[in-house]
């Protein structure tokens, strides 16, 4: 057998590693330590092909039980949600399809008149990103930028592929379209400055991939209750934690999983309690744009804060 011999392994080369606890010290606006972000996913998917979250067992197509049950998030849960919001005078991050734009554009001038910012998440979530060539990624990213901006009034800032699908390029293609983050990587609890083959244009905002309503309650069948108090555990250990320094908390939410009735009203006790902590002036309650605008201001203030 040929000697083994250790050696680097293959590297992304987006970002050097930098442990948590060996990073400048910066403040969120009014001196907050915890920036907290609710980024609700409102997709859309074809009918009789793709892919899709699924309730049940897949069956032959058109499969009727698991694309009805995700269109519930988008002619219920989804306003469902945003009700909450209001009430508790929430802001939130959109993460839309652009094909909604057909299916239920309504639904999108709904998030745009709350004055929610609206991200970029494909054009539909029965496809996948990375498997794309460099030239048709592109036009995807272009072509969901135009047509955000034509019928919104503002092209997005941020970017999140369908299913964290990504290809070699996307960072680099991101930051030459337009983008100014993505929410593609889950690697950190600050925001961390991403290079390109241009330069070093292109924020990674924190997203989550544990306080996500898909891998817990699709992935690990966890409870809606038990999704709620994990909201809660961790929003508690943060604060807790950003006493040493500032830290960013997504809670990714679907309005086909957490929209039902039984899961909303878990998810409205958990948001209650994280919105009296912003009434005592504990959080921060931004979107993942505003954070990202911070830390521009935050980077030319000081380098050295960029993780």
């Amino acid at each position: 057998m040929p000697a083994i011999y250790p050696g680097l392994l293959p590297d992304h080369g987006r970002f050097p590693y930098r442990a948590i606890t060996q990073r400048a010290d910066y403040h969120w606006p009014g001196g907050a330590r915890l920036a907290v972000y609710l980024a609700l996913n409102i997709e859309h998917f074809a009918f009789g092909e793709g892919l899709g979250a699924m309730i049940g067992p897949a069956s032959p197509q058109p499969d009727v039980l698991n694309y009805s049950w995700r269109e519930y998030g988008n002619r219920v849960g989804a306003w469902r949600c945003l009700e909450l919001f209001d009430q508790l005078k929430l802001p939130a991050a959109a993460l839309i399809n652009t094909a909604l734009y057909d299916h239920c554009p309504e639904l999108v001038a709904a998030c745009a008149a709350r004055g929610d910012e609206l991200v970029g998440h494909g054009h539909s979530n029965a496809e996948r990103q990375g498997v794309l060539d460099e030239e048709a990624e592109r036009e995807l990213l272009v072509l969901c930028r135009d047509r955000m901006r034509a019928r919104s009034g503002t092209a997005p800032a941020g970017w999140l592929s369908p299913w964290i699908s990504e290809s070699k390029l996307t960072p680099d293609l991101l930051a030459e379209t337009g983008y100014r983050y993505t929410l593609n990587w889950c690697h950190d609890d600050q925001p961390v400055r991403m290079k390109t083959r241009k330069g070093s244009g292109l924020w990674s905002i924190p997203y989550p991939q544990e306080l996500n309503d898909i891998p817990m309650i699709v992935g690990r069948q966890m409870d809606g209750k038990d999704f709620a108090q994990m909201i809660v555990d961790n929003f508690d250990e943060m604060l807790e934690q950003s006493r040493q320094q500032p830290l960013v908390m997504g809670i990714a939410l679907h309005p086909y999983l957490v929209g039902q009735p039984y899961r909303l009203r878990h998810l409205r006790r958990a948001l209650q309690h994280l919105a009296a902590a912003r009434d005592r002036g504990e959080v921060w309650f931004a979107t993942p744009g505003a954070i990202c605008q911070h830390m521009d201001v935050i980077a030319q203030k000081n380098p050295e804060a960029i993780a």
